[in-house]
């Protein structure tokens, strides 16, 4: 069982949107993530690195013609954060949605 855990490396939105996206595949393509989420190139780059740094991606670069290619995972580390991290997100959306809540 997920132990809840709020990360904040994970929770800024176009980091849990990233993490979010990689969860359910292997790996999807730099372009594919940033045309999804709307982000420029450097914009993802940033919030990218700063998963990287984390632990919580990898970016593997293949070349693909003339061009490379870039091609971003989760890694199993990651995985487990951003799972207690909507573990934690659970408990908070649960409690406001809680009847008997108190009233202001």
């Amino acid at each position: 069982m997920i132990q809840p855990v709020f990360d904040e490396v994970i929770h800024p939105i176009n980091r849990l949107r990233i993490c979010s996206m990689l969860a359910p595949v292997d790996s999807l393509a730099f372009s594919a993530v940033r045309d999804e989420l709307g982000l420029s190139d450097s914009v993802l780059s940033k919030q990218v690195k700063i998963l990287q740094t984390a632990g919580y991606v990898t970016l593997r670069k293949e070349p693909l013609n003339s061009r490379v290619r870039a091609w971003l995972s989760l890694t199993p580390q990651g995985r487990t954060a951003l799972a207690a991290h909507l573990a934690h997100l659970r408990i908070i959306a649960e409690a406001a949605t809680a009847p008997g809540g108190t009233e202001s």
